[in-house]
């Protein structure tokens, strides 16, 4: 790919979403735009910018990398992600609207009616963020690194730079505009080159790019066993109940009933988008093995299009699909940095729009500085792990203080803190042996993790009944209890 291209697709994409987040500053006034749109986004704007958010580096580059390197078994990361959407629709999109709080943590705080919980509840948010924006940085160094030939830390240090300038200048409000203009974006950025690549391989009968054989297994990696899968599932479809950039956007919207069509639009949304990805990776099996057997299967969607259809034809086709995985890192990080400023100004900074901003220079500039010290792994297998984290902390005191009268603040705090202690340890443990070396229980540790937490959180409730919170029954009923839509302005 020509470098002029790479660096000019990211100048564009760069330049489209300053625009569109200079828009949406020109509409953020007040403290409520900063941290929910003022509570005002329609389902279907909040559902492209749910998509937006959520197609992250591991949906863009990972899936299709992970199709290339263990062919079906990586099919079972877009089921759960898009999956755990279904379940973020039955439990836990309506009411969490319905609490009125701001963040994850004005949730607990205000369900079992402890700061001790609030404290501990901040601490895991902003741990899963950090951890998530880490694999996008990383998605951006592979990606400019790949595209343009500039030095690799460039691409996380452009991310943070646009993320830090729409964030810190336009708050909720602008993100959401963001959000749902780089979701059709990255559409657009698979679909277009794919139907190109399909015309010309269908037109190749005979030549060298149809007449090799599939390559079954280009990596050599066993199949995954039932334990990996269903570990996997488990990571994927209750950790999205617990991702803060997710949640965040429920409170954006005007009423329950609006959050659940919102929950049921992203599900068509992303059902869509996963075609595309999947494709490409079950192409890329047959055209491009070498990028497996080489370490590069993460590039595949970035170097198809160039390798199949070839020549200018190619280089464009190539720009676009680089302007769509740049939409991605900086569409999942910005959301991440939006859920996180909210979270760190409100329990460090007093909740001003200042503290908002100065939170959010802090949200994204650690994980900058961690994505510097570490080497990227295998996108959506990094991103997993981070589900599977979330499931084991977030997840347990959500469903349960939602659906469950008698959780109480100490089974909540031991259930998030043995989920998380056991997880992480899992996730180091495996980082130090490295992936050959590391068991399934390990590598895939959410099997185990998630019901220990559940269990504990519940065990841990009952022996303390007597710290059930007076005002469970209130909070209980506002919860369950459906809104009348709001009235319709003229």
């Amino acid at each position: 790919m020509n470098p002029v291209v790479g660096v000019a697709a990211f100048a564009a994409v760069t330049l489209a979403t300053a625009v569109v987040g200079f828009y949406g500053l020109k509409v953020s006034r007040t403290t409520g735009d900063f941290y929910v749109a003022s509570r005002t986004v329609k389902p279907w704007w909040n559902a492209s910018a749910i998509g937006g958010e959520y197609l992250s580096a591991a949906s863009f580059l990972g899936v299709a990398g992970l199709i290339l390197l263990s062919g079906t078994d990586a099919l079972w990361y877009p089921v759960g992600y898009t999956a755990g959407y279904l379940m973020l629709l039955l439990f836990v999109a309506a009411p969490l609207r319905r609490s009125g709080a701001y963040t994850i943590p004005d949730f607990t705080e205000a369900r079992l009616d402890s700061s001790a919980v609030r404290r501990v509840t901040s601490l895991v948010v902003v741990v899963v963020g950090w951890l998530y924006i880490v694999p996008q940085l990383h998605g951006a160094a592979l990606a400019i690194r790949i595209t343009t030939g500039l030095p690799a830390w460039v691409g996380p240090v452009a991310v943070v730079a646009v993320v830090c300038i729409t964030v810190v200048a336009g708050g909720m409000r602008s993100v959401t505009f963001v959000q749902a203009f780089q979701y059709w974006l990255k559409l657009t950025a698979l679909a277009v080159p794919i139907v190109f690549i399909l015309l010309v391989l269908g037109g190749a009968t005979g030549t060298t790019a149809t007449a090799a054989p599939p390559a079954v297994n280009p990596s050599a990696l066993a199949p995954a066993g039932p334990y990996q899968i269903i570990s996997l599932l488990v990571a994927l479809l209750f950790g999205t109940l617990g991702l803060p950039h997710v949640l965040v956007r429920f409170y954006t919207n005007p009423d329950g009933q609006s959050a659940r069509r919102t929950t049921l639009i992203v599900l068509g949304l992303l059902s869509v988008f996963y075609l595309l990805p999947t494709a490409y990776g079950m192409i890329g099996r047959v055209v491009a093995p070498d990028l497996a057997e080489s370490g590069q299967a993460d590039a595949l969607v970035l170097l198809l299009p160039g390798r199949v259809v070839g020549g200018m034809a190619g280089d464009l086709l190539s720009a676009l699909v680089v302007a769509g995985a740049f939409a991605a890192f900086l569409s999942t990080t910005s959301g991440l940095v939006v859920s996180l400023a909210g979270v760190i100004s409100q329990d460090v900074f007093g909740g001003s729009v200042r503290g908002f901003r100065l939170a959010a220079l802090i949200s994204a500039l650690v994980p900058l500085g961690i994505a510097s010290m570490t080497e990227s792994m295998a996108l959506a297998g990094s991103v997993g792990l981070v589900f599977a984290f979330t499931a084991s902390t977030i997840c347990p005191v959500l469903l349960l203080g939602i659906w469950w009268r008698g959780l109480t603040d100490a089974g909540a705090i031991a259930g998030m803190v043995t989920g998380g202690v056991f997880c992480g340890s899992a996730m180091v443990a495996g980082s130090v042996l490295g992936a050959a070396a590391t068991p399934s229980w390990l590598a895939q540790p959410a099997a185990w993790t998630v019901p220990v937490a559940f269990a504990v959180m519940v065990l841990v409730s009952r022996a303390t009944q007597g710290r059930v919170p007076r005002t469970m029954t209130r909070v209980m009923t506002r919860l369950h209890t459906p809104e009348r839509p709001l009235a319709t302005e003229r």
